[in-house]
């Protein structure tokens, strides 16, 4: 089973911390449209008939500047090229100001049936601050509407740790969210990326950068809140009610084949269990679209994954869940005894009560570890 991700390039405006590639200046998406169409031919070609595609993400940039006809038509392209008989979602990040109940029971329509909903913040200050498009009343508003069109499957992306955000500020957005209840949250801890407006307002003391200690402080709330709301919190930065984890990301998590389709877009696909390749799509939407009119795939960095590399991956992303490295499948797939290799680093991570290995014989995060994620990691890659 594999899953697909299409990054829709277009935005109103830069937001002050994101570093993905995207445009806010364009007269037509209809070039884009076409060149889109043209990948998704092409790579239908190659991997259409290899596995059969299970979920669908429309990510960005913003996927909601497009029409329903045009998301119609990229789905009806998909349906055409790749074998759909086992979709089970198909996600559409959206952001407040850009729909109404009438372009949201619309969508669902086309086959839509999750939507990934980036409301930030409900602070009109943090929106501000930020240059979010949308403002306070459409942030509280979207999930009813949402609710309205009979979107039941739904996250909401949240952002702390802004540099002048306090414990209290954040515990009224936790509150919103105990009042609106959505079944999936996402949570990020603000980072500051070289090259975004954030980054250059910090440089020149405009801002401050944001302080360790006070986004610990704020993520350790988190965790704290959601699960005593019922959220169960399975990987770093996700929570969910039962039955609504994400399945397009556990794609990802578990190291299932993708194909990203879009400019800046990644792939990954295995030839075996032990090697695989990845690529990149060119990160200009010009020269995507010139390569596609030419019926060229437009990748501009392409990597071969050796066995070393695949481990390091799987214990990269597998230990940011709650489920945790499976030592069973390390040894039969990769033919390592993981606990007699990382002996030292495992006595001393459970000793600091950041790991926990389970009676299935699965190698976790405990709540301490997941405050140190990145960390932990550093310590257990070969």
């Amino acid at each position: 089973m594999a899953s697909l991700y299409l990054h829709i390039p277009f935005c109103k405006q830069r937001c002050i911390y994101c570093d993905f590639y995207f445009v806010t200046t364009h007269r037509s998406t209809r070039p884009f449209i076409d060149a889109l169409l043209t990948e998704i031919s092409l790579q239908g070609q190659a991997y259409g008939q290899e596995e059969a595609i299970e979920t669908i993400y429309f990510g960005g940039g913003t996927p909601s500047q497009l029409s329903i006809e045009e998301i119609d038509l990229i789905l009806k392209a998909i349906h055409s090229h790749f074998n759909m008989s086992d979709v089970d979602e198909i996600s559409f990040e959206l952001n407040p100001d850009d729909v109404d109940v009438t372009y949201l029971k619309a969508l669902r329509q086309t086959g839509v049936n999750r939507l990934s909903i980036g409301i930030q913040s409900f602070s009109e200050a943090d929106l501000r601050w930020m240059n979010r498009a949308h403002t306070s009343e459409q942030a509280m508003h979207i999930v009813d509407h949402s609710r309205q069109a009979g979107f039941s499957n739904f996250s909401i992306d949240l952002i702390f740790g802004l540099p002048t955000q306090t414990l209290q500020e954040w515990n009224e957005t936790l509150q919103r969210v105990q009042n609106i209840k959505p079944p999936h949250i996402s949570t990020y801890s603000l980072t500051v990326e070289t090259g975004t407006p954030l980054y250059k307002r910090i440089q020149n003391n405009v801002d401050t950068a944001p302080r360790e200690e006070n986004q610990a402080a704020l993520y350790q709330a988190t965790m704290q809140a959601l699960t005593h709301m019922g959220y169960e919190h399975y990987e770093v930065s996700s929570f969910a009610l039962d039955g609504f984890r994400s399945q397009h990301n556990q794609a990802y998590w578990t190291h299932k084949n993708y194909l990203g389709f879009g400019p800046s877009a990644h792939s990954f696909w295995r030839q075996d269990d032990l090697h695989g390749n990845r690529w990149k799509n060119v990160s200009n939407l010009k020269k995507y679209i010139h390569h596609l009119q030419e019926e060229a795939l437009p990748h501009s960095d392409t990597e071969p994954i050796s066995k070393n590399e695949l481990l390091d991956e799987y214990i990269m992303l597998r230990l940011r869940t709650l489920d945790g490295l499976d030592l069973d499948h390390i040894q039969r797939q990769f033919k390592l005894d993981f606990i007699g290799q990382k002996k030292e680093q495992i006595d001393q991570l459970l000793i600091a009560n950041h790991i926990a290995i389970s009676e299935s014989n699965r190698l976790h995060l405990t709540e301490n570890g997941f405050m140190v994620c990145d960390a932990v990691i550093g310590e257990l890659l070969i």
